[in-house]
């Protein structure tokens, strides 16, 4: 059964709050592990029973693009720092975790790197409708916007009735970001994460429009009144009234769209 908006935001703000946090707890029950591999970071959830999360730790770095492994032996090696740290927090052995991957592609990609890590992959789906399936929702458009692509699954009474995913993303906004500044990649990335008095989103406008595009044409043909964003890029200001404007329909943006998919992931129900 999934959970409601509110329940789910407040989850958000508890994983946001231990996010890169050492400091042991004791805690003995049962838990569930989350590995996102996004293009720009990788983030490892744990999880109990109730989705509380109990450690949350999270990588800067460009291992995985658009849904292909560019660096394999960086992101093992990644992913096996994040459960060490996850591992010393809690006091526990972690042996298992899910993973997910964008719509359309492989997704034994993103289990070859858990696995040889030293995971057994219990569950792997695609990004968007991991979200799906924490959040109850119907006749609703998950859009998850990676940093290479934008996936979009659509759900009717609680169930993926349509997935995909295309080219289009945070690092196109990064680009433009460079290109209008003359920063060097790295230093527009780094911009568009703290963006101060900079207006990131007019120069990000006519790239969020091309999302939005995409996401008209996923959703086209499909009874849908509500649209959830994820994904780090989904931390702009204004991306909701973008959204809005162009698509005609309501816009959610959750508490911290960074963290919403590792969430969702950790909080998969175990096979």
């Amino acid at each position: 059964m999934g959970r409601s908006w509110q329940e789910v935001n407040t989850l958000l703000v508890e994983a946001d709050r231990i996010l890169n946090c050492e400091e042991p707890i004791r805690y003995e029950g049962p838990f569930h592990v989350g590995v996102d591999l996004g293009t720009a970071d990788v983030v490892l959830m744990v999880v109990d029973d109730h989705a509380r999360p109990l450690a949350a730790f999270l990588e800067w770095a460009q291992v995985v693009r658009d849904g292909v492994v560019v660096d394999f032996v960086g992101a093992v090696d990644i992913v096996r720092r994040l459960v060490a740290k996850a591992q010393a927090r809690l006091g526990v052995e972690i042996t298992q975790a899910s993973t997910s991957f964008p719509p359309g592609t492989d997704p034994r990609l993103s289990t070859n790197i858990l696995e040889t890590a030293g995971l057994d992959v219990v569950q792997v789906v695609d990004e968007p409708s991991c979200v799906g399936a924490l959040l109850d929702l119907d006749r609703a458009a998950v859009v998850d916007i990676g940093g290479g692509t934008t996936g979009t699954a659509i759900l009717g009474r609680g169930e993926v009735v349509f997935s995909d995913d295309e080219p289009t993303g945070g690092t196109h906004i990064t680009l433009v970001i460079a290109g209008r500044t003359g920063l060097s990649f790295q230093e527009a990335e780094e911009k568009k994460r703290s963006p101060d008095d900079w207006n990131i989103l007019d120069m990000a406008r006519p790239t969020l429009q091309r999302i939005c595009d995409i996401v008209g044409g996923h959703i086209g043909g499909h009874d849908v009144e509500e649209i959830i964003l994820s994904g780090g890029t989904c931390c702009l200001e204004g991306i909701e009234a973008v959204f809005t404007s162009e698509l005609g329909l309501p816009v959610k943006v959750p508490s911290r769209p960074l963290l919403l998919t590792p969430l969702a992931i950790a909080s998969l129900p175990m096979n």
